[in-house]
């Protein structure tokens, strides 16, 4: 890896972590602070600097592999998990790596949450958390017919899919697509692809994002998004994001840190979902 792109991905983590730190002790400064607490405090910290991070690489080295910027991460995670070289660092790294998994998914969810937020601010529509989905459902303040809201509820549930697009018409909100954001789904493409098909089939709009997409090199996972093949027929997503890639293939796009491509994308998808829903199958592709 080249040595300044490592340097600034390592300094761009150890100040957003300490950044993160400080700022929630701060708000919680004149209280009574639990080991808990603190704990807490660390989750939220390293999965602010993974996606800070990972988000100004991304910005400073456009031309670098997205995967050695996310290992050079990685590589600061461990560090600061695993301290000083003893008796315990064996465990003190296993103990990273299984935090780098947990934190650095849902840091990279946020992070395409926020992306794709600033490319759609004044459409009408965002992109939301699925715990915001299911705090909108609780509430009752999704207007989707009860069918729909009786499956999204299956969803949430079964912790299926990561995001959720909503549209925002005459001040009701309709959720209408649900997306994965994986940092690499060459293990468990399969898994992703079903829940994708069965939104399809469901009439939502099924998309996801995709940082490291190195196993798109092989034609068995370019089928498994856009079919075509004895194996895989049938697309499996609406559309795949992704930040490695440098050309378009059929349903597979490359993103850049705009999101001016998914914006496009996701307006086509809120008209043809609203206007026409009932011809809004799998066969569905943006122009």
């Amino acid at each position: 890896m080249n040595t300044d792109c490592y340097k600034f991905c390592l300094n761009a983590y150890k100040t957003e972590y300490d950044r993160s730190v400080r700022q929630l002790k701060k708000e919680h400064e004149g209280k009574k602070v639990s080991e808990t607490m603190l704990d807490d405090f660390d989750r939220e910290a390293q999965k602010s600097a993974i996606r800070i991070s990972i988000t100004k690489a991304l910005r400073q080295f456009p031309d670098e592999p997205v995967a050695e910027l996310w290992n050079a991460i990685y590589r600061a995670h461990l560090f600061r998990k695993s301290g000083i070289s003893d008796l315990e660092t064996i465990n003190k790294v296993i103990s990273a790596d299984q935090s780098w998994k947990k934190s650095s998914g849902h840091a990279f969810e946020e992070m395409v949450k926020e992306l794709a937020s600033l490319a759609l601010h004044g459409t009408g529509i965002e992109v939301v958390l699925q715990r915001d989905l299911n705090t909108l459902i609780k509430a009752d303040e999704l207007a989707n017919e009860p069918r729909d809201i009786s499956w999204l509820r299956e969803q949430i549930s079964a912790n299926i899919f990561d995001l959720y697009c909503i549209l925002n018409i005459d001040n009701k909100k309709y959720c209408f697509g649900c997306v994965q954001a994986k940092t690499s789904i060459r293990d468990r493409v399969t898994r992703d692809r079903e829940p994708s098909i069965h939104a399809m089939q469901s009439f939502f709009w099924s998309v996801i994002f995709v940082l490291d997409g190195d196993f798109l090199r092989l034609p068995k996972f370019v089928s498994m998004v856009n079919g075509g093949s004895e194996e895989f027929h049938e697309n499996g997503w609406h559309g795949m994001y992704v930040f490695s890639a440098k050309e378009q293939k059929d349903r597979i796009y490359p993103l850049t840190m705009d999101f001016d491509l998914f914006k496009s994308h996701a307006l086509q998808a809120a008209e043809q979902w609203q206007k026409r829903r009932q011809w809004f199958d799998f066969m569905w592709k943006a122009e």
